[in-house]
């Protein structure tokens, strides 16, 4: 059997947190007038802090001054942060801990390629961080999504390839960086959205063993 890189997103991919970004952005949009809806956060998946909060602000079309800018990032960190206190293995999506652990068992590598800054902590509560041989999150890196820099830098620490590694994504940016890069990608979510993702499965209940089993020998 040969050995592939398998990449995986966090937010919204392996752990649910995109809610909790949604609660802490929707207090900051709310404290400036600015309605800020479901549809709006899609906006700002698989995107950094800093161009998440400028997009809320042109939504709005309200300018800031950096000092204000610099201030609700802050407070958007915190509150997010808060919510994560009580995290554990319950909030790890259904489908992913079984994929996990078939990849630990056919010797595969496994990596996280994420925008978040809090990636370790969150693997750390939910009890996954043991599977990953290579962790890339936002303090890594300095180019966000569509850019792959995330994806490249874990197939670099894994020592492979970008040709046999292969990104699970929720957001058009990461399936975008997984192609810019040459990867094999797999969208987690609405076909609609995501339809530039090579494979599309709406969760992790639908990606079968064979499937894996399928890339790991292509």
């Amino acid at each position: 059997m040969s050995t592939k890189a398998f990449i995986f997103d966090l937010d919204g991919v392996i752990v649910d947190t995109a809610k909790y970004h949604y609660l802490a952005w929707q207090k900051i949009a709310d404290q400036l007038g600015i309605e800020f809806t479901h549809e709006h956060n899609e906006l700002l998946k698989g995107v950094s802090r800093v161009r998440s909060l400028d997009i809320i602000l042109a939504l709005g079309k309200t300018t800031a001054s950096q000092e204000d800018k610099n201030k609700w990032l802050v407070q958007k960190n915190e509150d997010y942060l808060s919510y994560l206190v009580d995290m554990d293995t319950s909030e790890i999506l259904p489908g992913v801990l079984p994929i996990l652990k078939y990849l630990k068992d056919q010797n595969q590598l496994i990596a996280l390629g994420s925008a978040s800054k809090n990636a370790r902590p969150i693997l750390e509560k939910t009890g996954s961080l043991t599977y990953f041989d290579a962790i890339v999150d936002g303090n890594d890196v300095s180019n966000a999504k569509p850019d792959p820099e995330v994806f490249l830098i874990a197939a670099q620490l894994l020592g492979m390839k970008p040709e046999d590694s292969i990104v699970f994504e929720d957001s058009v940016a990461g399936i975008q960086a997984a192609n810019i890069g040459k990867m094999t990608s797999i969208g987690i979510g609405e076909a609609s959205i995501l339809h530039e993702a090579k494979y599309i499965f709406p969760d992790f209940t639908h990606v079968g063993v064979n499937f894996i089993e399928a890339l790991i020998n292509t």
